[in-house]
């Protein structure tokens, strides 16, 4: 798994969040406030609204809204009726439970993407390890914790089953979020380069490998986040 040495900024319940006003384009609302989340920009301590969202990022309440329900559905964000908005925190069943399912899902997942490597399927996941390297080496976390995420969502894709890998939609936000709750210090491995032995072997169609190495490398975040070595930064 990579590390991406960073301290997490936490906030006190009234404190105002650290945002100047974004003017993100609406397709970029998600993965800029899904990352300000993931930096520790926005903690579960930290008190914000729709209102609030809506200025610091230049959207529109409507497309708040909508990113925080899909927010909300991938368990990243509470949202309860006549409440504010709030960060979740999974405790470390909950993490437990995600990361037994991830395996169960990409055990099957890695091996139908290898019976159907297709140049433009491969081209995306050599894309994103490209952009999670970018943002590793330029120390910008919560943006490589994303990435990283997307390229698990993308290799499920691939593999041509739409509920596996919706199920695994759900699971890996979650797992994301744990990682950037971590701390502790750096982890010496490098998840970028995990992902492209994995993309060398589903590409060229060997199974077992392709199994033997999401295994290792799930095996890996699990020990981060749950064993002895609980708290180090990584990226899954």
């Amino acid at each position: 798994m990579n590390s991406v040495a960073a301290t997490p900024h936490a906030h006190s319940a009234g404190a105002p969040l650290p945002f100047t006003r974004l003017r993100a384009a609406v397709d970029d609302l998600y993965p800029r406030l899904l990352e300000a989340i993931l930096e520790q920009r926005i903690t579960p301590a930290s008190r914000f609204t729709e209102d609030s969202l809506k200025q610091w990022f230049g959207a529109s309440r409507a497309d708040v809204r909508r990113v925080l329900t899909q927010l909300s559905h991938e368990h990243i964000v509470v949202l309860r009726a006549n409440h504010r908005p709030r960060i979740a925190a999974p405790d470390a069943e909950q993490t437990r439970q995600a990361l037994h399912a991830r395996r169960l899902a990409e055990g099957t997942l890695v091996r139908l993407a290898c019976q159907r490597p297709q140049a433009d399927d491969v081209k995306r996941l050599r894309g994103l390890i490209a952009r999670e390297r970018m943002e590793v080496e330029q120390d910008r976390r919560g943006a490589a914790i994303r990435l990283a995420g997307e390229f698990h969502l993308q290799l499920a894709r691939m593999a041509g089953n739409a509920p596996l890998a919706h199920f695994l939609s759900s699971l890996v936000p979650l797992t994301s979020l744990a990682i950037a709750r971590s701390e502790g210090s750096s982890h010496r491995c490098c998840a970028w380069q995990e992902h492209l032995a994995l993309v060398e072997a589903v590409e060229s169609g060997r199974v077992a490998e392709a199994m033997m190495l999401m295994n290792q490398h799930l095996d890996q975040l699990e020990q981060t986040l749950l064993g002895s070595d609980l708290g180090q930064y990584i990226v899954g």
